[in-house]
């Protein structure tokens, strides 16, 4: 009989990670890494749960034994194409009940050993919670739109720093521009899931960098247990000089479609005005993008001015003239301890 583990040690406990729930739960949130290996579809889990409602569990076994039958075999094979040698599948449904047990029973009797996550997704989503609520010392990385705050983000990296990439996560660079060129952007279920697992890589006893954003990137908004503790982060405010920025903005959105970028400017005509939305329209209609930037931009900076004062934050100024990215990462290390000591 598999058995089953509680959610940090199931976690921790490496080999192949099988979500047995269905396509539509899955797709909603997962534990990262997981692969899907459903029972049942999204349909015929709907109809085995009206049958358990209106005629009890046995009624609903029977027919879920029904629609899983002729599959057995298929599941097993699937299984088996995922399993790693030496190491047990793991494996989960929502709760940890008869979907992931039978599923286990099946694939032990295929000589492929299970691990069962005690409480099953549900227990995932509450470990979760936790996960995020630990205390860290965050430090946040701001600036004007422009200033390259993710490329010195990764720079920081790859220089050995603790980063949280949360555009990454969300596929999103946090404007009304920010998700061109990006894949579709997850579920918020499903980037706090990605989140949670990403800090669980980093020690909570060392300085985390993290892009300060605003709680929406895009559609995905960040969990309040952590966007609490970035409210109360020092922030380091890159400051760039407005040619440099708009230099880095055209080589960001610069490739992309003009139709792309013109929808994008429309989405912000409120905010905008009427006559900055046509001047920045007519000018990405003509190529002229540097233009249409320079338009966008003064509606980006009192948009970030407004929000820097309505913020808990007083920056950390760092001026950024000509340097690389690098090299901007390489003092932000060395400001780490004074950074520490005004956070505590």
């Amino acid at each position: 009989m598999a058995r089953s583990l509680s959610c940090d040690c199931f976690l921790k406990a490496g080999g192949p990670l099988l979500d047995v729930r269905s396509p539509g739960e899955f797709a909603r949130g997962h534990i990262p890494g997981a692969h899907n290996l459903p029972l049942f579809s999204d349909e015929e889990r709907a109809a085995v749960g009206t049958l358990y409602a209106r005629r009890g569990r046995r009624a609903a076994v029977r027919h879920g034994l029904e629609l899983v039958g002729p599959r057995l075999a298929a599941l097993a094979e699937q299984a088996a194409a995922l399993a790693a040698a030496e190491a047990s599948l793991r494996m989960h449904c929502w709760r940890g009940g008869l979907r992931s047990s039978s599923t286990a029973w099946l694939l032990e009797t295929y000589d492929l050993p299970c691990i069962l996550l005690d409480g099953g997704y549900k227990a995932f989503r509450r470990w979760l919670r936790q996960a995020l609520d630990q205390p860290r010392p965050v430090v946040l990385l701001g600036g004007h739109t422009g200033s390259g705050k993710t490329d010195v983000l990764h720079a920081l990296r790859s220089a050995g720093a603790q980063t949280l990439d949360l555009e990454g996560l969300a596929r999103h660079r946090g404007s009304s521009f920010g998700g061109l060129g990006q894949p579709c952007q997850p579920t918020t279920e499903q980037f706090e899931n990605d989140i949670a697992m990403a800090l669980q890589a980093v020690s909570p006893h060392r300085v985390l960098w993290i892009e300060a954003e605003s709680v929406q990137v895009g559609r995905c908004r960040i969990p309040s247990e952590l966007f609490h503790q970035m409210q109360q982060a020092p922030l380091v405010e890159l400051q760039r000089p407005e040619q440099e920025r708009l230099d880095h903005l055209l080589a960001t959105y610069g490739p992309m479609p003009r139709q792309g970028l013109m929808e994008a400017t429309r989405r912000i005509g409120k905010r905008l005005g009427p006559q900055r939305t046509q001047q920045a329209v007519e000018a990405i209609a003509a190529g002229n993008l540097r233009r249409a930037c320079q338009v966008i931009l003064d509606y980006y900076d009192r948009t970030y001015a407004h929000g820097l004062a309505r913020s808990p934050h007083t920056p950390v100024p760092l001026v950024r003239t000509g340097e690389s990215s690098t090299a901007v990462a390489q003092r932000l290390l060395a400001m780490e301890p004074t950074l520490l000591g005004h956070s505590l």
